[in-house]
This record gives structure tokens, C-alpha cells and sequence, in this order.
């Protein structure tokens, strides 16, 4: 730039040198500009994807790719029994099931995160729903029939389905089915995420939770209450010629209460349980393992009924047997991470089924006691080898990784 300014001061028409400097300089900024403006747009897209999919990945898939059809949905023309909802999203058919009670009801195509922004797999349950959603991380994309599982952008929406894995991490669904799903779902329906396909079966197991009516007080114990002061104003008596009949309406104190379900999370890394009701956690408490070396897996027991003072349960167990991929980055793992990995992925394909992984720990009395009254129709227990995930918080399930 030194050198053309030199030139164009040569030449006695001032005016006019000033005016190409300017001209060369606005040329030359636009030029500096442009990358980065496109590479800002590249980020949008109305779906959580680039219009021109940009960021597919420069490499093929790892992996057998598993070409989906786009309108292969299937809904059950019968009547979905009536009991907690559980959706289980497998990545390498890219297809998505809905289970109503335990009994499979609808089933669809999905598209799923590429490999530099994957799709999170383990245990999830719906926190918030919107039907007119819109990003607020890609420039407002639509995102319809929102049902997001993780506060860090992950989601469950109506999006384009080429075939095969192709999002940001969020769940692409079809329009028919995204609808659907909006219909019948509600805050914590559970959402399940892995690899392989993965169904619920019925299980009676004498480890699983009994309900249990709440202990009944003494007559002569008196329960304390909080003191509330009352206000000595007296109103004054209406009148005689008024008469004021009964509500025609049931006090809302008199209607029966539903049941908030209870979720039980059991670590088997931390020898922890954890209980939360309704997003909000109850209480902690250890648990005793007798082998803490051998591996539980990931299963996740559900109440479909609470019936005559007994719990239905189905158990669905998270196939995690397979080994990590590569680092994402080129890099060559040291021999002593290889071996553990290989030796986890080992672990993790022997993991025992659920009715064993039930007898691998001892709960306290008292907890057990306390998670018995609380029992109802789509309450839950997590038992995992793996600690709770960093994403489970306020306003959140339990949210385990399988990963």
C-alpha cells in the first residue's frame, strides 16, 4: 500500500490520487471481509443445519452407513394403552420408537448429529416443549414441535431427513410424526438415546419397589404446624335477606391429588443413590456394593401400573458393549489408553442383564421406605455403572451418559 501511494503522489491531480487510495482501500477491506461473513452464515440454517450443508463432514461416515427412508413412519392403528411414555432414539438405524406402557405405538425415520457435533446418547427425559420454537443459537432457525432434553441446545424437532446423520446433535423427526409425539407427550417423558435399537420388557424382580401406604401416625402424637397469624378484624354479618348457597363446584383442597412419579438414580461409580420428584431432588444416600469391580451396565426400570398394592415394571436396557471411536483429531492413543478402552468396551458388552444387575448393590431401609410411598404409575429407577451427567441440574431429570 506504501508503494501505491508513492505512485499516485507523483501525479499532479491530487484529488484525484485521494480518490483511488480510497477506492483501493474499500476494495481491499471487502476482500478482508468477505471469509468471515461466510463463514457466519455458514451457521444458519432454518433447521439447526446450513442451507448448503456446509459442515457435513469432509470424510465419509465411520462406519456402515444406514440409508433411511423419509416417509417410512409407522403409527399403530390400536388404541395406546394408557401409561408413561418412553421414546428410544437409535443412532445406527437412525430411527426413532414411541412406547406407550411398554407397548410399542409409532415409529420413525430421524436424522441424527454428524460426527464433529454428535447426537449425546444415554438417559434423558423432556424438560421443556414449544410447538412454534425457534432457535436462539442458529440465527432463530424454526425448530416445530420442540421437545428439548438437555438445557445445552439438545432437542427433539421437525426438521429435513436426507437419510443419514446430518444435524448440529439436535433429533430431526418428520412432520406427521413430530406431531404425533407433540400430541401425547408431556414434561418428563423419557427419552432414551443409543446406538444400537433398544425395546422395554416386563420384569418382576422382589429388589424392584413395592408401593407402600404412608405410615400412620399414633393417636396421641400431635403433629406441630407452623404458627400463621391471623387477623383480628371482624367482618360484618350480611344481611338476613341475603342467603348464600353452597358452591355448586368441589373445593380443589377436596379433589384427589395425582401422584407426582419419583425417579431413583443408582451410580455404581459413586456408590451413590440419588431420588427426585418432579424435577426437584428429595434426598441422597450411599449404597452398598458388593463387587464394586464388576460393571452393572445402564437399565432403566419403569412403573407402567400401581394396582391392589402392587407395581407392573418393564426394563429396558442401554446396549453400550462397543468400543470408542479414534480420537476425533488424528491423534494416536498411547497403548495404555487403547488397552483401557479396549478393556471397557469389554466390560460393558458382559454386562450382566437387569434382573442381575439388581442384586449387585443393597439400598438403605429407610430409603427404600421413603421411595415405597412415593411410588406411582411412570416412576423410575436408573442403575448405571456411570455417574450422573454434568447436564442434570434445576428443572432437569436424571441425565446419565452411556458414552
Amino acid at each position: 500500500m506504501t508503494h501505491i501511494g508513492t505512485k499516485y503522489r507523483s501525479v499532479s491531480y491530487g484529488a484525484t490520487a485521494a480518490v483511488g487510495l480510497s477506492l483501493l482501500s474499500l476494495l481491499a477491506l471487502s476482500l478482508s471481509v468477505s471469509p468471515a461473513s461466510a463463514g457466519r452464515f455458514d451457521r444458519f440454517d432454518p433447521f439447526d443445519r446450513p442451507y448448503f450443508e456446509f459442515s457435513r463432514p469432509s470424510k465419509p461416515y465411520a462406519g456402515k452407513r444406514h440409508k433411511t427412508k423419509r416417509n417410512d413412519i409407522q403409527l399403530s392403528k390400536q388404541t395406546a394403552p394408557v401409561g408413561p411414555l418412553q421414546v428410544v432414539i437409535s443412532i445406527a438405524r437412525q430411527r426413532a420408537a414411541v412406547f406407550s406402557n411398554g407397548v410399542r405405538i409409532a415409529e420413525a425415520p430421524i436424522s441424527t448429529g454428524v460426527p464433529g457435533h454428535p447426537t449425546p446418547m444415554g438417559v434423558f427425559s423432556v424438560i421443556s416443549k414449544s410447538r412454534h420454537h425457534k432457535s436462539n443459537i442458529y440465527s432463530g432457525a424454526p425448530m416445530p414441535y420442540m421437545h428439548r432434553i438437555t438445557w445445552s441446545g439438545i432437542a427433539l424437532h421437525q426438521g429435513p431427513l436426507p437419510g443419514f446423520p446430518a444435524s448440529h446433535g439436535c433429533i430431526r423427526l418428520p412432520e406427521a410424526f413430530a406431531s404425533k409425539l407433540w400430541g401425547i407427550s408431556k414434561l418428563g417423558t423419557r427419552v432414551i438415546v443409543t446406538r444400537d435399537e433398544a425395546a422395554p420388557v416386563t420384569i418382576d424382580h422382589a429388589r424392584l419397589f413395592v408401593p407402600k401406604k404412608p405410615e400412620e401416625k399414633p393417636a396421641g402424637v400431635v403433629s406441630l404446624s407452623p404458627v400463621i397469624p391471623v387477623a383480628t378484624a371482624v367482618e360484618p354479618a350480611p344481611p338476613a335477606d341475603i342467603v348464600k348457597l353452597p358452591d355448586a363446584a368441589k373445593p380443589k383442597a377436596e379433589l384427589p391429588q395425582r401422584k407426582v412419579p419419583v425417579e431413583v438414580f443408582v451410580s455404581r461409580k459413586e456408590a451413590k443413590l440419588y431420588v427426585r420428584q418432579g424435577f426437584a431432588p428429595l434426598f441422597d444416600a450411599a449404597v452398598t456394593i458388593a463387587e464394586p469391580d464388576r460393571p452393572w451396565g445402564t437399565h432403566v426400570f419403569t412403573v407402567t401400573e400401581v394396582k391392589d398394592g402392587k407395581a407392573s415394571w418393564t426394563a429396558l436396557t442401554i446396549p453400550s458393549g462397543y468400543a470408542q471411536r479414534p480420537d476425533r483429531h488424528g491423534r494416536k492413543l498411547s497403548a495404555k489408553e487403547a488397552e483401557r478402552r479396549e478393556k471397557r468396551a469389554a466390560d460393558l458388552a458382559n454386562a450382566p442383564p437387569p434382573a442381575e444387575a439388581l442384586e449387585r448393590f443393597e439400598l438403605p431401609k429407610d430409603a427404600v421406605d421413603r421411595i415405597s410411598e412415593l411410588l406411582a404409575p411412570g416412576s423410575a429407577l436408573i442403575v448405571s455403572d456411570n455417574a450422573l451427567s454434568d447436564e442434570t441440574g434445576l428443572e432437569t431429570g436424571f441425565i446419565v451418559a452411556t458414552q
